[in-house]
């Protein structure tokens, strides 16, 4: 071999050694690939609590229906338990929320919108509110005076008229119609109303014929879900707060998109600029000392950051975790550090279930040095 090309041979050895190996993307096709992790005394401890002797009488502690975990693309644990199977479609309810984050990102990609628009621009029931912009309700701030109580208070919530009685025909217009208790942007405060409204937005923005299949153009058939059902209201607006359903291999899909900084292959779904904005949180949040646990809002997701003197909600989990959260215990998990996205469906009545628990257990069974 010549003097030269040794030389070239040399140099590129050393720069090989000295640049570290960057590890390969995988990227699901029609189905996932799977290459499950190995029985282990962490696997056993994570199934112990994910899937306790189940009550299906009384309701009661842990009742993971579906627990998913990818790992750099490709599926390394999965199991269901109840009614729920790899081809169940499960009601994800306020995972919503964070579905239709994503979807408006696309809109926002393409530049149809913007952060401090007015929200009444693209929805004129909300006129009424012409300080109230379309950022304020993706950090749940629009200051209306909402009260979600959930089943827990039903004579009072906000939330069971809009769903179950007298909002139900028209869900963004019901709740445009509350008052302002604060200006907008000053508080936060949880409001599936804000979401739907986010929703009837999101119409305005992309127009009326184009909305009916905007999610599945946009999100889904990009992504290659397949088993995605969104149900809407008499108005044939999409109720964003709550009701979708997914399998738990297709909500990974968003949740790998998340991971990935909005990129799906070559793809750039959602801008840079977007995904920032959802794991940026908001800047007036303070956190309720009477609830310990409770994540960080950013934008339509939850975050586990120390924000405003407060402590992280979640004490064994990255930083950089964001979440998308449900009630009865639904849980789309994505932890960048850890090349990790979770999906947990549940059915919790009794609020033994803990996210910091399980995530805990799925680092430990499946982090990132255990690939290696």
């Amino acid at each position: 071999m010549p003097i030269p090309a040794l030389r070239r041979l040399s140099l590129t050895l050393a720069l090989s050694a000295a640049i570290p190996l960057v590890h390969a993307e995988t990227w699901p096709a029609a189905d996932w690939a799977s290459a499950p992790a190995p029985r282990s005394v962490a696997v056993d401890a994570l199934e112990a609590y994910a899937f306790p002797a189940r009550d299906d009488v009384g309701r009661k502690g842990v009742r993971t229906d579906a627990l998913l975990v990818i790992r750099d693309g490709e599926i390394v644990y999965e199991r269901y338990a109840g009614p729920t199977k790899a081809s169940t479609p499960h009601l994800t309810w306020s995972v919503s929320k964070s579905l239709l984050a994503a979807t408006l990102g696309t809109a926002y990609r393409d530049g149809r919108f913007k952060l401090d628009d007015a929200a009444a621009k693209f929805y004129p029931p909300l006129a009424a509110h012409p300080s109230l912009k379309v950022g304020h309700l993706l950090n749940w701030a629009s200051g209306l005076a909402w009260q979600e109580g959930y089943e827990y208070a039903p004579l009072t919530s906000s939330v069971v008229a809009m769903l179950y009685t007298r909002g139900r025909s028209d869900m963004a217009g019901f709740t445009a119609g509350f008052s302002e208790e604060v200006a907008p942007g000053t508080r936060f405060r949880y409001s599936s109303g804000d979401t739907n409204l986010l929703s009837a937005v999101l119409r305005g923005v992309v127009g009326a014929d184009a909305y009916q299949d905007y999610p599945w153009h946009a999100l889904f058939e990009p992504l290659g879900i397949t088993s995605a059902v969104w149900e809407s209201d008499a108005q044939g607006t999409y109720v964003a707060s709550s009701y979708t359903y997914l399998t738990a291999r297709d909500l990974a899909r968003v949740g790998l998109l998340m991971q990935r900084d909005g990129r799906w292959g070559e793809q750039q779904l959602l801008p840079p600029a977007w995904i920032a904005f959802n794991r940026t949180p908001f800047a007036n949040y303070q956190a309720n000392p009477e609830k310990p646990g409770e994540a960080v809002p950013g934008g339509q997701w939850w975050l586990n950051v120390p924000v405003n003197g407060a402590a992280k909600p979640w004490p064994d989990v990255p930083n950089d975790l964001i979440a998308a959260l449900g009630h009865w215990g639904q849980g789309l998990y994505v932890i960048p550090s850890e090349r990790l996205v979770v999906v947990r469906y549940g059915d919790d009545r009794d609020g033994s279930y803990s996210h910091n628990e399980l995530l805990k257990r799925v680092q430990t069974a499946f982090a990132v040095e255990n690939a290696q």
